[in-house]
């Protein structure tokens, strides 16, 4: 990572020049570290809050020419500063993995001198055990001496157990916090991975600012001609493909809205908004669709073997199909390394454990089965079949369902934070670093908004 990566705009370029980014400290003690990196990443956060509040102010007014430019730098304006705050972050990961590997290998050592003064003890009393009463009486030593001997090295023993049980569980609880690190820094790569994808719009989004300015040379009128004559007609629009993630494929725009809709007359979601949700996630995703559940990938199974792989057979056993046959998506690697897992299903890419919730999966004295009075996708579409999270129907009622319960209202703040909750649930829908999924799932609904209402005539 370099300082002019992110030096494109005033704002980086000013609050780059007030803190140093992580690789570019100069010699610090652990403290110190923690200190900047702390400050660095409450700088950026308030960087992108700002930017955020600009974004929203522009976005009640008017269509115009200022406007949209305005949003438009905004938004490239975030998604740096997230990739930014995304680095930090995992940078301080790292620091707290760093911390319990050498705790670790601090209780490693204790157990092994533990274990030997252990395994001494156990020897001797061994020897204490082969002893003969002929050859105690013949010792030296008197029964008094001798069974106190004993019994000391009966207490000596019991405490080193303890202390080995204690030290155990210890080491246990360590591993324990390593690995939900790990798991944590995974997450983080995984959306800085997807912030980068989105570094891709940015540029995007950099070059059409510039041919808005190129063209409507500053104009207002001008960029209002240009407005309509980049609209889609209605013939465009119904022979447009709309794409689905896990399998779905491409299917026609009109087919897609259609579905949309009936999903929002029973959930009471906007069907741009559905619609938007399931693009981001399509323009995000990748190496998706081409595993199947119990594959290895960097020494470990595809799908979250507690979590998620009992209720993923448990849902083919219930729809009939092949779970070794059947694709799910496969964990997203990073320079070859494994971030996160896989498993996901169909077009709203729902998890096993996520897709119960709403498919009627239960989990009775430690086994999943079907229960058709938990079945919400079932209830909604008034069929005699279990919802199929590969079908395409009951996909679009999924992610409508998770949506509504996100809290999405219709208004754009409730629509955004709903939005951002799908992504990264509820604690991580607040952090600035992930404005940049709500900001390009609102942008999309705008444009299905638009073309709903070509569709429709209006």
């Amino acid at each position: 990572m370099s300082v002019n990566r992110f030096c494109k705009t005033t704002v980086t370029c000013l609050l780059i020049g007030s803190f140093v980014l992580p690789g570019f400290a100069a010699a610090e003690t652990d403290a110190e570290r923690k200190l900047r990196l702390e400050t660095s990443l409450k700088q950026v956060e308030q960087q992108i809050t700002l930017q955020q509040q600009l974004v929203d102010t522009k976005k009640t007014q008017r269509v115009s020419l200022e406007r949209d430019v305005t949003i438009i730098q905004s938004e490239i304006n975030k998604a740096q500063l997230g990739i930014q705050a995304r680095a930090i972050a995992i940078a301080q990961l790292s620091d707290q993995i760093g911390d319990k590997i050498v705790v670790l290998q601090i209780l490693e050592e204790r157990l092994n001198r533990q274990q030997q003064s252990l395994a001494d003890l156990v020897r001797k009393s061994a020897a204490v055990d082969d002893f003969s009463l002929v050859e105690v009486m013949l010792s030296r030593k008197n029964f008094s001496e001798f069974f106190t001997d004993f019994a000391r090295f009966q207490a000596i023993k019991e405490s080193l157990n303890q202390s080995m049980a204690v030290l155990d569980g210890i080491q246990a609880d360590t591993y324990e916090q390593k690995s939900l690190l790990e798991n944590k820094q995974g997450t983080e790569a995984e959306m800085k991975r997807i912030q980068e994808l989105e570094k891709l719009g940015i540029q995007k989004k950099e070059t059409d600012k510039k041919q808005i300015l190129t063209v409507t040379k500053g104009q207002e009128a001008e960029y209002q001609k240009l407005l309509k004559a980049q609209q889609k007609t209605a013939a465009e629009l119904r022979n447009a493909l709309f794409s689905l993630l896990g399998g779905g494929g491409g299917i026609p725009l009109p087919e897609a809205v259609r579905l949309a809709e009936y999903a929002s007359g029973k959930t009471g979601v906007q069907p741009a908004m559905i619609l938007a949700i399931l693009e981001q996630e399509t323009n995000l995703g990748s190496n998706l669709g081409s595993c199947v559940y119990n594959d290895m990938r960097g020494d470990r199974a595809v799908m979250h073997p507690d979590r998620d792989q009992p209720v993923f057979l448990a849902i083919a056993g219930i729809l009939g199909f092949d779970a070794r046959t059947r694709s799910v998506s496969c964990p997203l690697m990073r320079g070859g390394v494994r971030t996160g897992w896989g498993g996901a299903m169909g077009p709203s890419q729902f998890i096993p454990s996520t897709w119960a919730t709403y498919g009627g999966i239960v989990n009775s004295g430690g086994t999943w089965v079907y229960s058709e009075s938990s079945d919400a996708i079932r209830r909604i579409n008034g069929t005699g079949s279990p919802a199929n999270p590969f079908n395409n129907q009951d996909a679009f009622i999924a992610t409508a369902l998770l949506l509504r319960d996100n809290g999405a209202t219709g208004t754009y703040a409730s629509d955004r934070t709903a939005a951002l909750r799908y992504y990264a649930g509820w604690g991580g829908a607040s952090n600035p670093a992930n404005a940049f999924y709500g900001d390009g799932v609102m942008n999309r609904k705008a444009k299905f908004e638009g073309q709903i209402r070509v569709l429709k005539g209006g």
